[in-house]
């Protein structure tokens, strides 16, 4: 099922891409037994609810070379993890408050072999350095979430779409975008994904 579910979306991943998503599953069956960093019914669908989830990004944003990406609130490694899987020569910093949560992450990159990501345990006002593109799934309403990243972005942009966020969001988001006083872009992972979860899905693009 796992890499079933990928390569029918993504058919370009190389055997070592889809040997890095086969050991997820149980990487975080094991993991998921010590720290609960997903919820116990969604471990069965890790393929659809979290890494296809976390691959919506990449059907709205083709990550280059070089660039330099944050996920702010990756929790257990979502969506950093299955981005930095599919753009091996993109830097990806994954970032937590909460330290358990970035342990289960840095231990599953370690088991993948993923040399291109860091996790650290911090906030996101904390953390040093510029990016590209700041990521995340859902950690909190957008006005709440956009100061903590506003200052965040490097100013020179040469991909498709122009240095900003891409934020994983799901559900009726007229009120959220409207209180954020953002301009956003909506693209909607119905049209890329036909499983019965993505119907409300949506990734979000604000521009820096």
């Amino acid at each position: 099922m796992s890499t079933t579910l990928l390569t029918k979306y993504f058919p370009e991943l190389t055997p070592v891409q889809l040997q890095q998503y086969a050991q997820l599953q149980e990487l975080y069956t094991y993991w998921n037994e010590q720290i609960n960093v997903i919820s116990r019914k969604d471990i069965e669908a890790l393929y659809e609810r979290h890494v296809l989830h976390s691959l919506g990004i990449a059907k709205v944003m083709k990550f280059m070379p070089g660039e330099q990406v944050l996920d702010v609130g990756t929790g257990g490694g979502f969506p950093g993890i299955p981005l930095a899987v599919m753009f091996p020569e993109t830097k990806f910093y994954l970032v937590d408050s909460i330290g358990k949560k970035i342990k289960v992450v840095q231990e599953v990159a370690k088991a993948i072999g993923l040399q291109n990501l860091q996790a650290t345990h911090t906030r996101a006002e904390q953390v040093p350095g510029k990016f590209n593109f700041v990521v995340s799934r859902a950690v909190t309403q957008l006005k709440d979430f956009y100061p903590w990243v506003k200052d965040k972005f490097i100013k020179k942009s040469d991909n498709q779409l122009a240095n900003g966020i891409l934020y994983l969001k799901g559900g009726d988001l007229k009120q959220e975008i409207t209180e954020s006083g953002l301009v956003v872009q909506q693209f909607e992972l119905k049209n890329y994904f036909e499983e019965e979860f993505f119907e409300t899905k949506q990734v979000i693009y604000v521009k820096a």
